[in-house]
């Protein structure tokens, strides 16, 4: 290990001080992605991100630095000046998406500088990973949880109406005897989707599964989300009824988001466990 540490000394000291430039220029980004998660509940899985992101290029590690280095530093200072230009422009319109989402083009551009194509191409899955811990900005989220949450509301309305139960739809507003239930945007599945789609995105990349399979497992997260969410608030919308409007919010809520996630992650594996049998990698013998 010494001998290993003596004989990548100068470029373990130059990672070590572009690192330190990393976090002086991304200083600000990253207390303000800290106070999103902090204060956005859509958001507060975004502390564990970079930590999964890092485990990705752990758990890979043998098979990214076992590739060929040759480094790229014309195409990857052209990527680095790409990402910092995007950050000054996001800073002075005060936008703090691309502010945040500059750092990949960056990162991506870094690790051409070092090491070239064939590592980069096996770190830009974790490198892409990072997306999911800054928040999109509101005017696009509210574009896309709205319609989320009228479509919930609706199709929640028609299955409690076939389970024989009262009820009467305005919008996003569900009216049963005695409860007012309205679907806001937090309700709107929106979140779920979010965190489903990191989760599928880290099973994915850690299955020994074919590329079009870690698709599939990748894109399952957007039914598992949308028909969860809407189980949810139908369980909801029945609880409320028979047991009162406290059913609908504080712990049976937030307890109905987990058990979500836990479904949602359950679906996932059997879904993994599947292709992993399709494509002939696990003797069917196993159970």
């Amino acid at each position: 290990m010494k001998e290993l540490i003596l004989r990548h000394k100068n470029l373990i000291i130059t990672l070590a001080l572009l690192s330190l430039c990393f976090i002086l220029v991304y200083y600000q980004v990253i207390l303000q992605l800290a106070y999103s998660w902090d204060n956005n509940p859509n958001y507060s899985h975004g502390y564990f991100i970079p930590f999964i992101s890092g485990f990705m290029i752990w758990y890979r590690s043998g098979e990214i630095f076992g590739q060929t280095i040759s480094p790229r530093p014309v195409l990857g200072t052209l990527l680095i000046l790409a990402g910092l230009m995007q950050l000054m422009v996001a800073w002075v319109g005060s936008e703090h998406f691309l502010q945040a989402s500059s750092m990949i083009p960056v990162l991506i551009g870094l690790s051409l500088v070092f090491w070239g194509t064939a590592v980069t191409r096996k770190m830009l899955v974790p490198i892409l990973f990072l997306i999911f811990m800054i928040p999109l900005p509101a005017i696009l989220w509210n574009q896309l949880a709205f319609p989320l949450a009228l479509m919930a509301s609706k199709v929640g309305a028609s299955a409690v109406d076939m389970m024989g139960l009262p009820i009467l739809r305005e919008g996003n507003i569900l009216y049963l005897p005695g409860v007012v239930l309205q679907v806001e945007e937090a309700c709107s599945g929106l979140r779920s989707l979010t965190t489903l789609f990191a989760l599928s995105a880290l099973i994915a990349y850690m299955s020994p599964l074919k590329r079009v399979s870690k698709m599939i497992i990748f894109l399952a997260a957007i039914p598992i989300a949308l028909v969860g969410n809407v189980v949810r608030l139908i369980a909801t919308a029945v609880l409320a009824r028979y047991y009162g409007p406290g059913m609908a919010e504080g712990f049976i809520h937030d307890f109905s988001g987990w058990l979500l996630f836990v479904f949602g992650l359950i679906f996932l594996m059997l879904l993994q466990t599947l292709l992993t049998r399709w494509e002939g990698r696990v003797p069917a013998e196993r159970g």
